[in-house]
């Protein structure tokens, strides 16, 4: 029983310890971090991309993106603290690398409320190197495969019913910026909606992943995979549909509608009655000199 009591005591004398925290605190992170990464999807997964490419896409940052970015992708401040030159990449993942590089609109040729796209200045080899760089910054949303945004593998009821549900879906949070066609449209702040039909189904799909420039991202928490694969269907079913009505005025809505009723057919009605009034004037002294 001593033995036991003077063997307690000793326990009791470490857990009092000033290291005894420590100790507890170190293996409660060890436990949640491993429990964390068991258990959290992993976005940023790297497979596919070896040593090599994240060495050729870091030389690569360090030439063409270092200068806004920072050499480790922290973001870089003006000297007074008071404006970002270049946000920070670390968390972004490749799907964002990959969007705006892939369509030109990195590296930005000049400063703006808006990031244009432009001709690509990589090759598909540098883009995919960069991304894979980026990627290893910090966990975030992995590049799609065609598996996520396609639905060929659909059968044709399936497809119909994808294309209905990505129709309602867009219509709810989509057409306030995009126009209820995806043709785009004004913004404030000198910032626009860009024109997204006929845009590669994969860039859609990393823009609602990611949310470039104004444009609010939608995880999948927001959005489901499938959710996302839906509305890439409506936009692409908007590509094969046909103008009923005539002209389709650039699909930008009532709006425009509206304004080309009033002033081409109100205008030429008015045109053609004055025209019919002058016409009747110079009959009428006509026959009254005869």
């Amino acid at each position: 029983m001593r033995l036991l009591n003077r063997s307690a005591g000793r326990l009791s004398r470490h857990r009092r310890g000033p290291l005894a925290g420590l100790v507890v605190l170190l293996l409660g992170l060890l436990l949640t971090g491993g429990l964390y990464a068991a258990f959290s999807p992993a976005q940023a997964d790297q497979t596919g991309s070896s040593t090599d490419q994240v060495a050729q896409g870091r030389k690569l940052f360090l030439v063409s993106c270092a200068f806004c970015h920072g050499q480790n992708g922290e973001g870089v401040r003006s000297q007074d603290g008071q404006h970002q030159l270049g946000p920070s990449l670390i968390g972004v993942g490749a799907a964002a690398v990959d969007f705006q590089v892939g369509t030109g609109r990195m590296p930005m040729s000049q400063p703006g409320a808006q990031v244009p796209r432009k001709p690509v200045t990589f090759s598909d080899q540098e883009v995919a190197a960069l991304a894979a760089y980026v990627a290893t910054l910090g966990p975030g949303p992995a590049i799609p495969t065609k598996n996520d945004y396609s639905i060929d593998g659909l059968t044709a009821s399936e497809k119909q019913e994808a294309i209905a549900r990505g129709g309602q879906i867009f219509l709810t949070n989509c057409t306030a910026c995009h126009n209820f066609e995806g043709s785009g449209g004004a913004m404030p702040r000198g910032g626009y909606a860009p024109k997204i039909r006929g845009v590669d189904p994969k860039y859609i799909y990393e823009a609602l992943l990611t949310g470039p420039q104004n444009m609010p991202n939608f995880t999948n928490g927001n959005l489901s995979p499938d959710e996302k694969r839906d509305v890439i269907a409506y936009l692409g079913s908007l590509n094969e549909m046909k103008e009923y009505g005539g002209f389709g005025l650039g699909g930008l809505g009532p709006v425009t509608e509206g304004l080309t009723a009033w002033l081409v057919g109100i205008g030429l009605c008015v045109g053609f009655a004055v025209w019919i009034a002058a016409h009747t004037t110079r009959s009428s002294k006509k026959k009254v000199d005869a």
